[in-house]
């Protein structure tokens, strides 16, 4: 982990716990949040409230009431003087969407306070293509349009088909090595639905390349389910996989009629637990339309396998051990540590982010 400074009194762009700033993470998917509702997630330490006024429009703000520290998303949305507002229910203390109050019904007239002096913090959110983003500064009194643009994968086919998600105890770091980690399939996720034991050890030979804050596998033929592929979309499959900060890793298998994307968020709670939510969809499949039933479960055991890893990695954690990481099997998770330090020092230093990643050539047996 960099050591924070921030020349020019800049805010360092990561915590204290190592999870980084600035950056645009994961918040709920769109049909998660229905209209004139709000729930609470947490990002990155802070309890963020994420809403969907009666219009549709969705909003973030901090998930504390600063008169009594009372959670808002345990109040209701109702409309004041126009304006979409939730209300806290200890006091009714009302808050717009970017964060001012709006309404203290306690006051009297000839009180010398001014709602509209009150605040809490108002985060920028995106939404698109059924997921809703929210940015967290490492100004917590910035405002306005973020320089760093929401998350773009490309094009996709309006709501995702189906979402899986799970919690992992684990800090992000772990959380983001473990999933990429190419090595563990065949041990962890060694079933007959997906990599039998039979199927034995290959060597695997991969070019990967720089991209924008991160890296991918060059677009290649898929080898090992590349009948499955065909039987599902035709000929001509090719396949890529993307990783991003601050964590987001995705999976494009297409041809000239099928498009499918798979994308695994990386959401972290705070330093010791991290959301994983995996995203898929697709357009010109009706076959995988069919398979819906049995695909979901098979995504969640997918990822229960990685968080009982987890859990087991947690045993050993505890007493504090030196991990080894070897090449090439290690490189991506030392590629990870290495974006964030530049990160965190592009910040610093107010300059552009220069992707620290050079073109290679991994090669690994599982």
């Amino acid at each position: 982990m960099a050591d924070g400074s921030a020349p020019l009194n800049r805010p360092a762009a990561i915590t204290d716990d190592g999870l980084l700033l600035d950056v645009w993470y994961f918040a709920a998917t769109s049909d998660a949040i229905r209209k004139g509702a709000q729930t609470r997630v947490m990002v990155a330490g802070e309890p963020v409230l994420v809403g969907r006024t009666a219009a549709g429009d969705a909003f973030a703000i901090r998930d504390i009431c600063p008169h009594r520290a009372v959670p808002l998303s345990a109040g209701r949305q109702v409309e004041t003087d126009g304006a979409a507002t939730v209300e806290c229910p200890y006091h009714g203390w009302r808050f717009r969407t970017d964060g001012v109050c709006a309404h203290m019904p306690s006051l009297v007239e000839g009180q010398p306070y001014d709602p509209t002096r009150v605040k809490v913090r108002a985060f920028p959110v995106a939404e698109r293509n059924g997921a809703i983003f929210v940015f967290l500064a490492a100004d917590k009194r910035a405002s306005g349009v973020p320089d760093l643009p929401p998350p773009d994968f490309g094009p996709l086919p309006g709501e995702p088909k189906f979402v899986v998600e799970r919690v992992f105890n684990a800090h992000m770091d772990n959380a983001v090595v473990g999933l990429m980690d190419p090595a563990h399939v065949p041990f962890v996720h060694s079933q007959w639905w997906w990599r039998p034991p039979s199927a034995g050890f290959r060597v695997k030979e991969k070019q990967f390349e720089p991209r924008e804050r991160g890296w991918a596998i060059a677009r290649h033929a898929p080898s090992g389910n590349s009948l499955a592929y065909r039987a599902l979309f035709g000929g001509g499959v090719t396949t890529e996989i993307v990783f991003k900060l601050p964590g987001y890793r995705w999976e494009v298998v297409e041809n000239e009629k099928v498009r499918m994307l798979t994308l695994t968020c990386l959401t972290p709670q705070d330093a010791t637990s991290t959301r994983i939510t995996q995203l898929t969809w697709w357009s010109g499949a009706p076959l995988l339309d069919l398979m819906i039933p049995i695909l979901k479960p098979a995504g969640a055991e997918f990822l229960d396998q990685d968080g009982r890893m987890v859990d087991l990695q947690n045993e050993g954690l505890k007493f504090n051990p030196a991990m080894l990481w070897i090449d090439d099997i290690d490189v991506q998770a030392k590629w990870y540590h290495k974006l964030k330090r530049e990160w965190v020092a592009s910040k610093a230093e107010g300059r552009a982010f220069e992707n620290p990643i050079q073109p290679a050539t991994l090669r690994w047996r599982s």
